[in-house]
């Protein structure tokens, strides 16, 4: 069981949804960013989504893309990243933490070798939005075996035909991206999404988590009511990316996780 497993059975037993944020590695700085990491716990993440900064960030919506370029321009780079992880770890062996980005940084590391430090870190789990399930083989059968989970995306675009696809081999949980297009757009409507993930949980037992387009408790709150969980990444990256300071940073992160908490 990874740590992933561990914390949906807790939730589970104590009757509540999961906060998941996000945050960019080395954004604006390493240390503001490694910060705001190690204070994620505290304001009551349970999951963190630790954003690897890539040059070409195809999915991403200009806030998160800015977000790496500033990563990118502070020196930041994958073993730092893993270097977020490992200074978490010294404090907190239980919150998971999973590596968001793109497979260039991982392939031009080696597969084998990522796989070894990301295990060694402390890392949870991967998302990685470029590979297909179509290419399992790459990283997704390799992850699994060395005990990370592998977590997809599904969107309002991945119809009953392709769902099943987009399932195999997926573990950890399923991220429901509630709106179509890159992050950081329009807001999610619980409306639109529940019936969504009905349809997901219908074809899986894992857990379906929410993201895009949640910026307030309220909205954590209505669309963790629908899911097991809700998602925050880019309404966080914009505090950071406007100067706020880590403890205001922390201040937001507590009232959305409250909020996705309450329902």
């Amino acid at each position: 069981m990874t740590r992933i497993d561990a914390t949906f059975d807790r939730l589970r037993a104590e009757g509540k949804k999961a906060f998941v944020s996000y945050v960019m590695a080395g954004d604006p700085d390493y240390e503001t960013a490694r910060d705001v990491v190690l204070g994620l716990p505290a304001a009551g993440v349970d999951i963190i989504e630790l954003g690897v900064p890539f040059t070409d960030p195809m999915a991403d919506g200009s806030t998160i893309q800015l977000a790496g370029q500033r990563a990118l321009e502070a020196g930041m780079t994958l073993e730092r990243t893993l270097n977020i992880v490992r200074e978490l770890r010294a404090q907190d062996t239980t919150t998971p933490v999973v590596l968001m980005g793109y497979y260039n940084p991982i392939y031009n590391r080696g597969v084998d070798q990522f796989l070894i430090d990301a295990k060694e870190a402390g890392v949870d789990g991967l998302l990685v939005v470029d590979l297909p399930p179509e290419e399992d083989t790459e990283l997704c059968i390799p992850a699994q075996k060395a005990g990370l989970n592998f977590i997809r995306l599904a969107t309002p675009t991945t119809d009953n035909k392709r769902l099943p696809k987009v399932l195999q081999n997926t573990s950890g949980f399923v991220y429901y991206v509630s709106i179509t297009g890159i992050t950081g757009a329009a807001s999610a409507s619980a409306e639109l999404v529940a019936p969504e993930v009905a349809r997901i949980k219908s074809q899986t037992e894992l857990p379906i988590i929410v993201g895009f387009g949640i910026k307030t408790p309220e909205a954590a709150q209505d669309i963790a009511a629908v899911a097991d969980g809700a998602v925050v990444g880019s309404a966080i990256v914009e505090r950071i990316a406007r100067g706020d300071s880590v403890s205001d940073v922390l201040s937001y992160v507590a009232d959305l996780a409250a909020g996705a908490h309450r329902a």
